[in-house]
């Protein structure tokens, strides 16, 4: 049995793979282990050298196993590996059978991922910290369930170009300073900070799109889950919304229409409305 550590990234994984089938080790073969568990007399080949030509893979295979190697369980290394196998030996459509046990749960993780990316696109929220060179600084914490840093910088990269920003998380951090991005260790919330001015912009805002007569409150706590409320800083406004939302619906419901405004003059719609008598 050949004994392969958990890599810490795609990239990693990646090379591991290439060594590891270009020395013929199949699955079965292999065994993906923490670094802390792996046996003195396990022989180690993350490092092997490859002898044979890289095979070539689907690319939608490659996009797959970058987005699941940010699954937090460590299972989809092993996982990964046994599909690049199937690849790579003769089952070239494998990705096209969605009721292959191990084409359907790297799927799983995936979309695990991709709820966890959209949680993190929908409720980061920066905060102030200064001001240099005449671009401003802002600093935000969040908690995501999976390792997916590296996958969301992008996304912050190109909607806040035009200021500097940090996003600390407990796994990894990241930093755009304006021509480039850089990535640190993680670090404690108490790092972040916790007020600023944009706190009441935020609740302001939340305030004038919460539309109490299209109130679901499961499917907004589906949406939005508890364990974000903490770090968001309209969050203390939403039991307040929520138990007033009958209250302010019943007033809307009292209030008189506005007038309907008459239709601009258009010669267009005059000829549409002629034809239709």
């Amino acid at each position: 049995m050949h004994t392969v550590h958990f890599p810490s990234h795609f990239k990693q994984w990646r090379t591991i793979a290439r060594s590891l089938l270009s020395q013929g080790l199949p699955p079965d073969e292999v065994l993906w282990q923490d670094p802390q568990q792996t046996s003195l007399f396990a022989q180690q080949t993350d490092e092997a050298p490859c002898d044979r030509e890289a095979k070539a893979v689907p690319k939608a295979f490659l996009k797959l196993a970058q987005t699941i190697s940010c699954h937090r369980s460590n299972e989809q290394w092993s996982l990964l590996y046994s599909l690049l196998w199937r690849l790579c030996h003769g089952d070239k459509q494998l990705l096209s059978k969605p009721h292959d046990p191990q084409v359907r749960r790297a799927q799983q993780m995936a979309k695990q991922i991709g709820r966890d990316l959209h949680k993190m696109h929908a409720f980061v929220r920066f905060k102030k910290v200064g001001e240099a060179e005449q671009r401003e600084q802002f600093v935000a914490w969040f908690e995501p369930e999976h390792l997916i840093v590296r996958l969301s910088a992008p996304f912050f990269k190109n909607r806040f170009a035009s200021m500097d920003w940090s996003i600390l998380t407990p796994d990894e951090c990241v930093h755009w300073s304006g021509s480039e991005l850089h990535y640190s260790e993680g670090v404690d919330q108490s790092l972040a900070e916790k007020h600023d001015h944009l706190d009441e912009l935020w609740r302001t805002y939340y305030r004038s799109i919460f539309n109490p007569a299209r109130l679901k409150v499961r499917a907004m706590q589906s949406e939005m889950p508890q364990k974000y409320w903490k770090n968001l800083p309209e969050a203390d406004l939403i039991e307040e919304l929520i138990t007033k939302s009958k209250e302010r619906t019943q007033e809307m419901l009292n209030n008189p229409l506005s007038p309907v405004k008459p239709a601009p003059k258009n010669t267009y719609l005059e000829r549409l409305k002629e034809l239709e008598k």
